[in-house]
């Protein structure tokens, strides 16, 4: 089965992907930022045992096993943390399936950070997975939970449900028509974050941003999955009435769109910051059916394997930042001739 980053799911040309993930933390043991290192060794040792009951095709890999060009090939396909994969101390661990699609982090910021993904807009199915998974840990481990406030987590602001819920969404014609900030404005105000691709603290990349719950406590698991829902279909709206504008003044639109493919396709060396930029113009153009060459699985493929990372993965050695600038549009016009 095909990995679910590859794939296109629902409103996928606008919604890139859907995150629910949820926090645990084992009784027993102290927060990953207050136990010792034996510690950290018996929750791992802890969950490992329960492994082969848990089911999900799930496979426990020690975060040392794991080399850094895969590491950072995770955190690329938003499966890991980038704070999860610096830390060459951490006495840590995955648990993953091979479509990707479910992945634990262990020992983390919590001693659970139990994530499930997909393509497109997925809230609903995802929490169904995500409730279904957890209820089987729940049976299987003691979980830190207290009878007023809910589950317990290392930062307070994701006590009670400890549900994240976050969708990735790809905004460039409201970027082009200068109504961004009135749209980022409005989900702050109704109690969302809107962020860059990594969350916290990160910028947008190509005009792509996430939208996540920040309140945990005081909601149920539904609350937050319809609060995101509504949300996310009232961006979705948003962007598309500014596609139809921008499509109103086709010439202009195709221009930015036709530059950005000619680019792309035939430029000889490329950074992945050039090619993030490229490549939202190119995704507008794919979904407008202004440029006929590309279809929605090249476009996901192309922003797969342009980052660093993946990059290398896909070519099957280290490359340094010159040789990957090089290699990039090599690897570019290997996709879109395929």
């Amino acid at each position: 089965m095909m990995n679910w980053y590859l794939q296109n799911g629902r409103d996928s040309d606008i919604v890139i992907s859907t995150r629910v993930r949820v926090a645990r933390n084992l009784e027993e043991y102290p927060f990953p930022t207050k136990f010792s290192k034996e510690q950290a060794e018996n929750v791992l040792k802890a969950i490992k045992e329960i492994v082969p009951s848990l089911g999900y095709g799930l496979k426990f890999i020690n975060l040392n096993d794991i080399d850094d060009i895969t590491k950072v090939s995770l955190v690329e396909k938003h499966v890991i943390s980038p704070e999860f994969a610096a830390n060459k101390n951490k006495v840590g661990a995955i648990l993953i399936n091979k479509e990707e699609n479910i992945c634990m982090m262990i020992n983390e910021e919590d001693h659970i950070r139990l994530q499930v993904f997909s393509s497109g807009l997925e809230l609903e199915n995802l929490k169904n997975l995500v409730v279904e998974i957890d209820e089987k840990l729940d049976s299987m481990l003691n979980y830190a939970v207290h009878s007023k406030y809910g589950y317990l987590t290392a930062c307070p602001t994701n006590v009670g449900t400890a549900m994240r819920a976050s969708v990735m969404v790809h905004l460039p014609a409201l970027t082009m028509t200068g109504n961004i900030n009135k749209i980022l404005n409005i989900v702050n105000g109704f109690g969302m974050n809107i962020r860059g691709i990594y969350g916290e603290g990160t910028q947008s990349q190509g005009e792509i941003y996430q939208i996540s719950n920040n309140q945990t406590l005081g909601l149920t698991e539904n609350d937050i999955i319809k609060n995101i829902n509504t949300i996310t279909e009232k961006v979705i709206d948003q962007e598309r009435m500014a596609r139809k504008y921008l499509a109103k003044n086709s010439i202009d639109l195709e221009d930015r769109v036709y530059r950005a493919y000619g680019t792309l396709a035939y430029a000889t060396k490329l950074s992945s910051d050039e090619c993030k930029k490229l490549l939202s113009y190119v995704k507008l153009g794919t979904d407008l059916g202004i440029i006929k060459e590309l279809d929605d699985s090249k476009i996901t493929k192309l922003y797969l394997y342009n980052q660093p990372a993946n990059l290398q993965k896909y070519v099957g050695k280290p490359l340094d930042g010159y040789e990957r600038e090089i290699k990039r549009p090599e690897v570019i016009k290997e996709i879109i001739q395929t």
